[in-house]
């Protein structure tokens, strides 16, 4: 199996790649997420280890069960040759009502057919109010080429 773009990127891949999985994880669909990964693809993503597709269904089948509304927005910080690194925003709401703002950074390391072999997130979260919120497209699905990424706007 493999998952064009393959590396080395160049901007326009990595642009393309780094889109392709904001598009997945908006999906909210675990099995189709872990596709794009190898099949012993390591992750940390906060104080969690694990590896392997399973483990990937596992834990975004239990994170999407516990992040309720999640919308996502993911944008290119740099690449070089097989690795991508990444910052991104997500907002979810938890089972009470209450909404959040997740912030953080991933590094992204692909085998030659374009899946990648290791993902590191670092993330953090802030409580905002229910009118502070930004990402508002209808969900789940991708978001709509009218909302802009991330480097114009403020945290």
């Amino acid at each position: 199996m493999s998952r064009p773009p393959f590396p080395p990127f160049t901007e326009q891949t990595a642009r393309q790649k780094v889109r392709m999985a904001e598009d997945a994880w908006n999906s909210r669909d675990p099995v189709k997420v872990s596709l794009a990964y190898t099949p012993d693809s390591v992750w940390r993503n906060r104080s969690a280890f694990f590896q392997g597709r399973d483990a990937i269904v596992e834990f975004l089948t239990l994170k999407w069960q516990r992040e309720l509304d999640y919308r996502l927005i993911k944008d290119l910080h740099a690449f070089a040759g097989n690795r991508i690194a990444v910052r991104f925003r997500y907002e979810w709401r938890d089972a009470d009502g209450r909404w959040w703002r997740s912030y953080g950074n991933e590094n992204w390391d692909f085998d030659g057919a374009g899946l990648m072999q290791r993902r590191e997130a670092s993330i953090n979260d802030i409580p905002i109010a229910g009118e502070e919120r930004r990402f508002h497209w209808a969900a789940p699905g991708p978001r709509p080429d009218t909302v802009p990424g991330l480097d114009n706007t403020p945290f």
